[in-house]
């Protein structure tokens, strides 16, 4: 994540297309949620060495939404770590600027000389009716701190001439009536970036913008065409009130809070892409879906999960003194080929569950194998490491951390379709 990421995620791929809107959705949670926080399943796991280090499961969405569910022993923890790794450096400009420049097509192309007219005019249409609409979309707690309307708009779609068609699809999708409510409160990785600077923490990142942004510019012409035509379908299908989406934000904000640490809503999250495969298209625009499909979920999860998990064994390899805080989306440790099953391969055994909060996993380093923590005798610091879901000895109190959060304008500006790389 990165300071524009927090502008488009709560919408990318929660409106898959289909005659059968449910079909394939997950069961909605039916929790009932707990008031004590000692009681909530954590998205935490823990590395256990000297000192501890943590990975801490994110979603992307208005972190005001889900604060208050978070257990104790997660928000204790980062403040125990010394050094915040997220996926994007979210503290450095060239993140930004990277982003922007990935987003553009080449130089003296615009949008109309490269999209098929009538895509092209119905883009148009669409986009004047949400600039019309955003005015009773806004809340009076949003005009209270200053984000108006027009201004939202141009920070979000001012420039969609001059970006490339998979980009306008993913600004399409952001622009909704429920997700423009939520703008103006950073979602839950950059208000941790934002306390993490506030605090004086190290920061960094296991991935680069190119690494996140190229793979979206590798789909060829005629699938990007057809992501677009659909994306456009669905919204028009929105506005008519013809289709009902199978899952939706607030679903994914229910099962975090809930606890659900095997929800396949998290992986959706993660990946940031719409799911266009549905039963009512034509035989050949399915292979097309399905075709698009399979390039997302290996770009966009696995690759990016073995890059990530390699690049968090080399951290706490080259700084076995050091205690760590990588906060990822939640997808990333769940399902198949998750960071935790990298590690895993990387020399990781795979150890009983944890019963109590019912973790999929406790992953162990067998003795002897990498570098973790081992000291010149060769004999492990602690004991094997391990990374499991786990509690953290609360202090008494709240941790110190502020009630609240202000978006910059330079990230309201750069966001607008950045959440699709996160």
């Amino acid at each position: 994540m990165s300071p524009w990421s927090w502008f488009l995620l709560p919408t990318l791929c929660l409106l898959p297309t289909g005659a059968d809107p449910r079909r394939g959705a997950p069961a909605s949670a039916n929790c009932e949620l707990k008031p004590q926080q000692t009681e909530l399943n954590s998205f935490l796991w823990t590395i256990k060495r000297d000192p501890p280090s943590y990975f801490f499961g994110t979603i992307h969405v208005p972190y005001t939404r889900v604060w208050d569910f978070i257990p104790d022993n997660s928000k204790e923890a980062f403040q125990q770590s010394s050094i915040v790794y997220f996926e994007l450096d979210l503290t450095d400009p060239y993140t930004i600027s990277a982003l922007t420049s990935c987003q553009m097509l080449p130089q003296g192309e615009n949008l109309q000389d490269v999209l098929p007219r009538d895509i092209y005019c119905r883009l148009k249409r669409h986009l004047e009716y949400v600039k019309l609409m955003m005015p009773s979309w806004m809340t009076p707690d949003q005009r209270g701190k200053g984000l108006y309307a027009d201004y939202l708009f141009n920070a979000i779609a001012g420039n969609w001439e001059r970006k490339r068609p998979i980009w306008v699809m993913l600004m399409v999708n952001s622009l909704t009536e429920v997700d423009i409510k939520s703008r103006g409160v950073p979602v839950l990785d950059l208000y941790l970036a934002q306390e993490a600077e506030r605090l004086r923490k190290q920061t960094g990142a296991v991935e680069k913008v190119e690494e996140q942004c190229h793979p979206l510019n590798g789909l060829n012409f005629s699938q990007v065409i057809f992501a677009l035509n659909q994306t456009l379908l669905q919204q028009e299908s929105l506005r008519a009130g013809s289709l009902q989406i199978p899952y939706t934000t607030e679903d994914l904000i229910k099962h975090y809070n809930c606890g659900d640490l095997s929800s396949v809503i998290f992986s959706h999250d993660s990946s940031q892409v719409p799911n266009f495969i549905n039963a009512t298209l034509p035989p050949q625009e399915r292979v097309t879906a399905q075709e698009i499909d399979s390039y997302f979920r290996q770009e966009l999860i696995y690759k990016r999960n073995e890059r990530m998990g390699k690049r968090v064994k080399a951290l706490l390899e080259e700084f076995p003194d050091k205690g760590f805080f990588f906060a990822f989306g939640a997808g990333h440790f769940m399902g198949n080929n998750t960071v935790l099953d990298v590690l895993r391969r990387e020399g990781y055994e795979r150890e009983a569950p944890n019963s109590v909060l019912g973790a999929p996993l406790l992953v162990g380093l067998r003795s002897g194998s990498g570098r973790w923590g081992r000291p010149s005798s060769g004999s492990c610091v602690g004991g094997p490491l391990a990374v499991s879901a786990s509690r953290v000895p609360a202090r008494k109190g709240r941790p110190g951390w502020r009630g609240g959060a202000e978006v910059s304008e330079e990230a309201e500006a750069a966001t607008p379709t950045a959440k699709a790389a996160a």
